[in-house]
């Protein structure tokens, strides 16, 4: 799945309970971090043309990110900065592994190449998640995903008064709250 969708499928896992700001972002960006290991594209572009290119993309991606061992790390320095330490951490813990299962489902190459994932790394490389019914990347499914996890994010922003612009200004939420909230005028009696 695209990042855009991890990220408001974190969005969404971090609305199921009341969280402060910090902990709805912690929880957020949780659903996305498996993919800072994809960051080796941009070595990986800039010496492909030198003799010895690095080849991090090709080779860490979906390694070093997507496994359980970063994601306990996540998750036990997510509850470190929490204030509902446990509630958090679950939170965390599940919005990491809907990074992962969206990867399992719904991220095949356009050549029809996958990336397993090896989910007990870096304790042991004895199982790697594959699934063969994994559909394209741009693959219609993860549309449709995308533009529901879309309309429930901009519901959510609409009737709570957040949405996830507040992990980087809260000006521009309240600018999108305030036009949602024009828009589709929150009912009297709230």
């Amino acid at each position: 799945m695209s990042p855009v969708t991890h990220l408001l499928l974190g969005w969404v896992t971090a609305n199921v309970v009341p969280l402060n700001r910090r902990e709805r972002a912690m929880v957020t960006i949780a659903g996305v971090i498996p993919d800072v290991d994809g960051l080796g594209l941009i070595a990986e572009i800039a010496t492909r043309h030198s003799e010895k290119p690095l080849r991090w993309w090709s080779e860490y991606h979906h390694v070093l990110g997507h496994n359980l061992g970063f994601c306990l790390l996540v998750t036990v320095l997510a509850a470190s900065f929490a204030q509902r330490r446990l509630v958090t951490a679950a939170l965390v813990f599940v919005s990491f592994h809907t990074h992962l299962i969206g990867d399992l489902v719904g991220a095949r190459g356009p050549d029809g190449e996958q990336w397993p994932i090896p989910y007990f790394a870096p304790f042991s490389q004895a199982w790697e998640w594959t699934w063969s019914g994994q559909w394209p990347l741009n693959g219609w499914p993860n549309m449709v995903i995308t533009a529901l996890l879309l309309g429930i994010t901009l519901w959510l922003a609409r009737t709570r008064g957040y949405s996830p612009l507040e992990m980087i200004s809260s000006r521009a939420n309240n600018a999108v709250v305030d036009a949602l909230r024009k828009r589709f005028p929150l009912p009297a009696n709230r």
